[in-house]
């Protein structure tokens, strides 16, 4: 029973929901102060940049990209994802350090591919990106300074290393400043339908990837190999008959349908694409160290190489053994352990790979970063 003096609310006196144009209206004025904000920051960014360039600091701060990221999505509440957060701000990263430097990157290309997608990952749009016909073409790219930045597959969680990598590493004197482990989604596009297909074109890894759907779908379908994932699909645009195994991205740009999406054999696909520059990057506290060295060709002597992160209490989160060119029975070996080069257990198991090993190379210090796409 209502208390005497109260009055029962009607429902004509509820409270309405806002109109659409008082929605709009209100994100009209968001919008004008979320430009105010960003143009703030922007300014903010530019002043730092000047700051870094008097003092001969590098401008790509990668470590510092990478916690402003993880700042921003821990600070959320939503509704927008973590994704979709982290988009936002990456573009307005870019945009903010072109203001400060022009900067080129280099990646397999052409547009589209697997590389040029974790290049926009990395580094947002707002850089020139330079695409090359192979890995080893990146790597020349930035050793000889006509790019600042390259992107290079590094492993794939179902092929394994990436050998043109490698080989690359070993040779010339460029550093990992920064990881894009990134989530390999094959998708079958084409001009025809499927029924129609007779040859199917793909860079070799995404081919091997798929080996399995491949059988069990096109199985009279010839595999056809070439340099890229977006050649591929530029070639299937011109060729009846024929589909392509590359990105969703590739297709939207060659006019192509969606046949079948997610086609790779394994799901959780990944590939850990290496940033490549001249430069470490800073300490975040959770960091990584990539390694290289040679040892003598004796019994033991990899097992007693590996014993000292152990001694260090360091991880290691991967290794890899390299034939050395031009020598028989000769390998090097690549690692990566947890922690920075300037942390002091690393540095402590430097100096001693140092001392019994026959050569060490510091590939690079880096941020562990999360996967995306």
């Amino acid at each position: 029973m209502a208390q005497p003096g109260s009055q029962k609310k009607t429902p004509a006196e509820a409270p309405r929901p806002a109109g659409l144009a008082a929605l709009r209206s209100q994100i009209d004025r968001i919008d004008k102060e979320l430009v105010g904000l960003v143009n703030e920051r922007a300014e903010l960014a530019r002043q730092i940049g000047h700051l870094k360039q008097s003092s001969g600091q590098v401008t790509y701060d990668p470590s510092r990209e990478e916690m402003v990221l993880e700042r921003v999505v821990s600070s959320s509440a939503g509704p927008l994802s973590s994704e979709s957060l982290k988009a936002i701000w990456r573009e307005l990263i870019s945009g903010s350090r072109a203001i400060e430097q022009h900067i080129r990157v280099a990646h397999l290309g052409p547009a589209w591919t697997y590389s040029h997608l974790a290049a926009l990952h990395r580094f947002g749009s707002s850089v020139e990106f330079v695409p090359v016909s192979s890995i080893s073409a990146a790597f020349e790219e930035v050793n000889a300074g006509h790019s600042h930045y390259g992107v290079v597959p590094l492993e794939n969680s179902t092929d394994g290393r990436i050998a043109d990598t490698l080989d690359n590493l070993s040779r010339l004197p460029v550093k990992i400043c920064a990881e894009v482990p990134l989530r390999i989604h094959h998708t079958l596009l084409a001009a025809c339908d499927r029924a129609s297909i007779r040859e199917v074109y793909s860079r070799p890894q995404a081919l091997s990837q798929c080996r399995n759907w491949l059988a069990r779908h096109l199985p009279n379908a010839r595999l056809v190999e070439l340099a890229s994932t977006s050649a591929a699909a530029e070639t299937a645009a011109k060729t009846p008959h024929a589909a392509a195994i590359a990105s969703r991205q590739a297709g939207v740009h060659y006019g192509l349908n969606v046949l079948a999406e997610n086609i790779e054999d394994v799901a959780g696909n990944t590939t850990r694409f290496a940033v490549i520059g001249h430069a470490d990057a800073s300490r975040t506290g959770r960091d990584k160290t990539s390694l290289m060295f040679e040892i003598e060709h004796r019994p033991g002597g990899l097992a007693d190489a590996l014993s000292i992160p152990k001694k260090q209490k360091l991880n290691l989160t991967w290794i890899e053994s390299f034939p050395m060119p031009g020598e028989e029975r000769g390998y090097i070996f690549f690692v990566e352990l947890e922690g920075h080069r300037d942390d002091l257990r690393v540095r402590r198991a430097i100096a001693a790979l140092e001392k019994r090993c026959k050569r060490v190379v510091i590939l690079g210090s880096y941020a562990a970063a999360a996967a995306v796409g």
